[in-house]
């Protein structure tokens, strides 16, 4: 007889039944040490192809692997026992087909233990949606401004500002919903289509660069700490300037290593007291 061991994170079916009832508050991570002080507070942590950017420092999403997530993400998922855990599906690793889209995602949740995938596209990646969640991988989609359009896009260039724009954003929001995604990411767009899409959709919808009205907000966490250089996104804020904290604690360090102040005794083995 199999014996079940209790779940206590979060689950899909869970954040599913916050829409309209309670918000969602998600950030990004990428190491234990963050995803072990995130984990107790937030409702959902997602492993983003953002670490590309902020943890290797690479110009755009592109250039990160499956592999390297899915790594990443087994660490955050190895630190945290509450939030639900969703992975970035990287450029290249699903566009071509829903069965390649389907073999990668697996891989990623097997090697990670993550609890679904988010994946960027408008209706066109909607048959890779559905394709997906058939098959058991619970799929969180990304409209609106997608950094991994970026090059079609021409930058990181807010979207739907026109009445044409929005009406697609519109649809592509609406495809996804019908394919089956347990939620939608809105990022970089207009705030009364925002608004437009959370009323429209019975699946939570998560905001970065969107609307107050989403079901949920996400943020990459380095930006709301001050970590991510001197240029904050609009669409986000600096609740603190933990960067201060960390130059102030290096500096002490640094100078007492010269001055010979550190290592003390107390921090040496067989120094008799």
């Amino acid at each position: 007889m199999s014996v079940h061991a209790e779940i206590k994170r979060i689950s899909v079916p869970q954040l599913m039944a916050r829409k309209g009832q309670e918000k969602i508050a998600a950030l990004t991570a990428y190491t234990a040490p963050f995803a072990r002080l995130l984990d107790p507070i937030l409702d959902m942590i997602l492993i983003g192809d953002s670490t590309a950017m902020v943890g290797y420092g690479l110009p755009d999403t592109l250039s990160i692997s499956a592999d390297q997530l899915a790594a990443h993400a087994a660490a955050v998922v190895r630190s945290t026992s509450h939030a639900c855990i969703i992975v970035d599906m990287p450029f290249g690793s699903y566009q071509e087909s829903p069965q390649q889209a389907f073999a990668n995602a697996a891989r990623m949740l097997a090697a990670s233990g993550a609890d679904g995938v988010k994946l960027e596209g408008g209706a066109v990646m909607a048959d890779t949606t559905r394709f997906l969640v058939d098959r058991g991988i619970p799929v969180l989609a990304h409209v609106g401004l997608m950094p991994q359009y970026v090059n079609t896009m021409g930058g990181f260039k807010a979207q739907g500002m026109t009445d044409e724009s929005a009406e697609v954003i519109l649809r592509d929001a609406v495809a996804h919903e019908q394919a089956g995604a347990f939620g939608l990411v809105l990022e970089g767009i207009a705030e009364g289509l925002g608004r437009r899409i959370t009323d429209a959709l019975a699946i939570p919808t998560i905001g970065i660069g969107a609307t107050p009205a989403c079901d949920g907000q996400i943020l990459v966490t380095e930006d709301i700490l001050g970590l991510s250089g001197d240029r904050i996104p609009k669409f986000a804020r600096q609740f603190a300037d933990v960067g201060a904290v960390i130059r102030t604690a290096v500096e002490q360090y640094a100078s007492d290593v010269r001055s010979g102040a550190f290592p003390a005794p107390e921090n040496c083995f067989g120094v008799k007291r």
